[in-house]
């Protein structure tokens, strides 16, 4: 499906005044991680989903082994457009050997996300699926680093990512108002789920924006079904043969 440009709505994300096309390109693919992607395709699809009109692109240096986020550099390096025509969104604290949100990690984490994407700043950097980790260290550790780089100006907005919507909660009541600027919720705003619906007035009342990700539930919905490590239960990954 092709979305018409310049007509792709933009939309703002929460009090940040970043304007983020209705649809964004998560670029998870980009690392292979639903199946090979060549250089040349990865590059295609970032040119082409920026020709359509979306100026969103979120990433993340676990997907794919950091692939993910220097196909995505190289896909904006070849737009050859201002940088402030397209937002960037990757994220810290969880990478193909583990999960760390320590300070010193996370600081660390975008030098070399900064390196890969070929950029001198983020958009946005997102703690990555927080539930994985402790919300205590994410609100008195993680957080306050983030700050940090955001006072540095490597990035400019702050966000938190998780499946369980019970995450975000706990991590807003937690920090000073207006520390965190954004959420990503994945797999909760589709046919199969749509309990963000119930979230939405509390972020509202926090200011923080929300990116629904996912909206296939990570291959759920598609007729070729999710991968092996789908979180979703056994009853739900039966993929029945598409209508003829």
């Amino acid at each position: 499906m092709a979305y018409p440009h310049p007509n792709l709505e933009l939309r703002p994300l929460g009090n940040t005044g970043l304007k983020l096309s209705c649809v964004g390109f998560g670029a998870s693919p980009l690392g292979s991680v639903f199946g090979p992607v060549s250089e040349h395709d990865a590059i295609s699809s970032v040119r082409e989903a920026f020709r359509l009109g979306i100026n969103f692109f979120d990433t993340s240096p676990y997907y794919g082994g950091t692939l993910s986020e220097k196909m995505l550099g190289q896909g904006l390096k070849a737009l050859g457009v201002p940088r402030n025509q397209y937002i960037v969104s990757t994220k810290c604290g969880r990478y193909v050997e583990g999960f760390d949100f320590s300070a010193e990690r996370v600081t660390k984490s975008i030098d070399e996300s900064l390196a890969r994407l070929q950029l001198d700043y983020v958009d946005i950097l997102q703690c990555h699926d927080i539930e994985f980790g402790s919300l205590d260290q994410i609100v008195n550790e993680t957080i306050p680093a983030l700050r940090k780089l955001k006072e540095a100006g490597k990035i400019r907005f702050i966000g938190i990512t998780g499946l369980p919507l019970g995450v975000f909660t706990y991590v807003l009541d937690r920090v000073p108002p207006g520390t965190v600027d954004v959420i990503l919720s994945y797999c909760r705003y589709s046919i199969n789920d749509s309990t963000l619906a119930d979230l939405l007035p509390y972020l509202k009342s926090k200011g923080v924006g929300v990116i629904s990700a996912s909206p296939l539930a990570m291959g759920l919905l598609t007729e070729n079904g999710p991968p092996e490590w789908h979180p979703a239960s056994p009853e739900l990954k039966v993929c029945p043969p598409p209508l003829k």
